[in-house]
């Protein structure tokens, strides 16, 4: 039977958690690190960003081997060893001269580390809110959107007074100070944890909790999945070129795009806060609806307005919805498969996000370098994917109420009274 806890204190673990993701999500800063750190070693633009391309195709093994484990138990101990391999991985790229060091460090461990931190933090957090699913899951993922908002001025500076190198290394020294203190107050969220004084409104209908192989076998798992996918895909052509782009079609100065880097992951931040808040009262697809909107129409304002107040409104918009599409998807998981495995089940949702890690940083500097600068075609394509996502949104509102409708019969094998 679910229980109420009133010994954890649910809005510590919270920020503690927030804490934790502000120092794993520099990894959205990298685009104010790519040219510094090309230019240092002498590599081009496709092998800097591959490492970027790597620390997020390898989040699936993190996310789901993590969630296994929050599921039972540590994760407290899973977003202290993730953290601080994240700070080790920063640490190590500073100290990189070889292209295959820079994909060990920042590919492989930090990207793990990353995976491990964001899974405890995030899914271990949501058990404890089921009642502010969207902005429990708006507030965590912000810390990780926050994080670039100091990490890209701050990256700047050290590189201009020092090196990209010195850069590396200071800044994953100073967070893995942070991870120790913060991981203090992390506490395991228990199995059927309910607030205390919250009664579980009769629109949730019953409590149900399904594990990854029934998740599998439900449509709505694959809806969700490509409705991930996309929507994620223009918001990291961004997140890993925003600097290159403001200087290859915008002529900004370096230094001036690096502070509208920190304009778009300030947007990102607040996008998932937002948007969790909205979504909790508007419905997740509802507010995916407008999420698919808003960024077919920052990408045609980037795509038709070439001045500096075009690419200020395009990534205000992308970063808005970028967070968005953080923020909405950890709590749409649940709605539809329960607390209970959620650690697991987001892991595995979240591979959608790794895929779209994967083509969408590569496909816009492979076009931007192919057309000396110019985005253009890579935002083409990023709109004609926002129109797919919303088709599929309005698709899934039906494929959803099959689901629930299905969840609620009581011979269903799969579900299991919370």
């Amino acid at each position: 039977m679910p229980t109420s806890s009133p010994t954890i204190n649910r809005w510590s673990v919270l920020w503690g958690s927030v804490a934790i993701l502000m120092c794993t999500g520099a990894i959205y800063a990298f685009s104010v690190f790519a040219g510094p750190l090309g230019a240092a070693h002498h590599w081009s633009p496709a092998q800097v960003i591959l490492a970027f391309t790597i620390n997020g195709a390898v989040g699936p093994i993190p996310m789901i081997l993590g969630g296994f484990i929050i599921d039972r138990g540590s994760s407290r101990l899973l977003a202290l060893i993730g953290g601080l391999m994240f700070a080790a991985g920063f640490i190590f790229t500073g100290l990189a001269t070889t292209t295959t060091a820079l994909y060990l460090s920042y590919g492989l461990l930090a990207g793990l580390g990353q995976g491990f931190a964001y899974s405890a933090c995030l899914n271990n957090t949501l058990k404890l809110f089921p009642d502010q699913r969207g902005r429990a899951a708006g507030i965590i993922t912000g810390g990780m959107g926050a994080a670039t908002v100091i990490a890209a001025p701050v990256a700047n500076a050290l590189i201009s007074s020092h090196s990209v190198g010195t850069a590396f290394v200071a800044m994953g020294s100073v967070y893995a100070v942070v991870i120790v203190v913060a991981s203090l107050f992390i506490r395991q969220a228990p199995v059927g944890y309910t607030p205390e004084g919250w009664v579980r409104p009769a629109a949730d209908g019953r409590a149900v909790n399904l594990d990854w192989a029934a998740m599998l076998k439900t449509p709505v798992f694959y809806m969700i999945f490509l409705m991930m996918g996309v929507g994620a895909f223009s918001g990291l052509m961004i997140a890993a070129n925003a600097s290159g782009i403001g200087k290859g079609m915008f002529a900004l100065s370096a230094a001036t795009a690096a502070v509208y880097v920190s304009i778009y992951s300030a947007c990102n931040a607040l996008g998932r806060v937002a948007w969790g808040a909205v979504s909790d009262r508007i419905g997740y697809t509802n507010a995916l609806l407008l999420i698919f909107g808003v960024v077919a129409a920052s990408m045609l304002v980037l795509v038709t307005v070439s001045s500096t107040v075009g690419f200020a409104v395009g990534i205000v918009g992308l970063g808005l919805c970028f967070g968005g599409v953080m923020g909405v998807f950890p709590a749409l998981t649940m709605k539809n498969f329960g607390p209970r495995f959620q650690g697991i089940n987001y892991g595995i949702m979240f591979t959608a996000y790794s895929v779209a890690a994967y083509f969408a940083p590569k496909l816009a500097a492979d076009m931007g370098k192919a057309h000396h600068g110019d985005f253009t075609i890579a935002f083409q394509i990023a709109i004609a994917l926002a129109v797919v996502g919303a088709v599929l949104t309005a698709v899934f509102t039906r494929v959803q109420k099959a689901h629930q409708d299905a969840l609620a019969a009581p011979t269903r094998e799969s579900v299991a009274v919370a």
